[in-house]
């Protein structure tokens, strides 16, 4: 087989696709959220995705139907016990028609079920293998849930006010992440036209994404220390701020925003980022003053025609109500649509797939479809 979708038919339930990925067909064996999260992704942009679940299927599958679906649209459905050599060998079937395999297990059952690309180069030696862990395909089998990941990175102890207990995002934050991260390797090495192994793991995204506070320590010593609203560390003002209603999220990053701002606020004064970075309680005490003379709704409108980066804190109702182009419809379920946006591309946003629904027939399978 190529290593791209060139000359590649796809099987499909469906039309067939036009993304930039038709005709590229991915293998995910994975559940919950960071690896059919990556798939689903991938199906977004036109690639055959065939998730490859354990006769009770995903454990997603019992948290809600939304949440699913949330995570497995476009995508297709087979049952396989992989503990059986009836579902190996229709592993290995699959496997030898593949561009990529995506495995979201823990390290010890990605080695015992053969889910590695030493395992699987005998049937294609051009697969991609994809293994997204806590830790490490060789780093063990702790368990390595998003909150886990986030407490053990120093991402929790970063968020939160100062005085109070360390927080964390009201989202999935380290699995997202991940799944992106794991999406992007399975496409570097697919289009590199070679076959391998492809190792990423939650505490090594979240550990990147702290790129300039890791930074500061590794090189200036400087000890990261959470700041009061959200603060950035080294822009001022750039955080969260009371309004006379509600709260505004203002980031200032230059003298230019802040000239903006300073005119139509009327706050006199620390004209340079310097001289803001020097004096940041005086500057945040006469920003929040300026604040509390209108609503955040207000200032968001006043701000934004000058190029002033602020916007009204806004809850997830009020969100999507604002941006109602990023509602889709797939079967029966509105999610939100995919955040790659290719011209001339409009993606055909399929429903989740039924437990087992392209199990089709297989004198191999020892479960058969109820």
């Amino acid at each position: 087989m190529s290593a791209g979708p060139e000359g590649a038919g796809p099987e499909s339930a469906g039309p067939e696709s036009t993304g930039p990925l038709a005709g590229v067909r991915i293998l995910e064996v994975g559940h919950m959220l960071a690896g059919p999260y990556a798939t689903m992704m991938l199906a977004d942009l036109g690639a055959e995705v065939t998730k490859i679940e354990p006769p009770g299927g995903d454990i997603s599958r019992q948290v809600s139907a939304s949440y699913f679906a949330s995570l497995n649209r476009g995508k297709r459905s087979i049952r396989l016990d992989l503990n059986s050599e009836p579902g190996r060998a229709r592993l290995h079937e699959l496997v030898a028609d593949a561009h990529a395999l995506l495995v979201n297990l823990k390290p010890s059952a990605i080695h015992r079920l053969g889910l590695t690309y030493d395992a699987l180069r005998p049937w294609n030696d051009r697969i991609v293998c994809v293994a997204l862990t806590g830790y490490g395909l060789h780093g063990g089998d702790d368990p390595a849930f998003d909150y886990v990941v986030q407490a053990a990175t120093g991402v929790a102890a970063l968020t939160g006010e100062p005085s109070g207990p360390p927080g964390l995002p009201g989202y999935s934050a380290a699995d997202n992440s991940s799944g992106l991260t794991a999406a992007l390797g399975l496409l570097a090495q697919i289009v590199s036209g070679r076959g391998g192994q492809v190792d990423v793991c939650l505490r090594d995204v979240m550990l990147s994404q702290l790129n300039y506070r890791a930074a500061a320590y590794l090189n200036d010593g400087v000890v990261p220390k959470r700041l009061p609203r959200g603060a950035h560390s080294y822009y001022v003002p750039a955080q969260i701020f009371p309004t006379l209603e509600g709260h505004l999220a203002l980031f200032i990053t230059h003298d230019g925003f802040w000239k903006s701002f300073a005119a139509e606020a009327g706050v006199a004064g620390f004209p340079t980022m310097a001289d803001r970075a020097a004096r940041r309680e005086e500057v945040l005490a006469a920003v929040t003053e300026a604040l509390a003379t209108d609503t955040a709704t207000s200032w968001e409108s006043r701000l934004r025609p000058l190029g002033v980066p602020a916007a009204a804190v806004r809850t997830l109702p009020e969100a999507l109500a604002a941006t109602p182009e990023m509602v889709v419809t797939a079967g029966d379920y509105r999610l939100i649509a995919g955040s790659v946006r290719i011209a001339g591309y409009h993606p055909d946003y399929g429903p989740p797939p039924g437990l087992g629904e392209h199990d089709g027939p297989d004198p191999t399978r020892t479960d058969k479809p109820s």
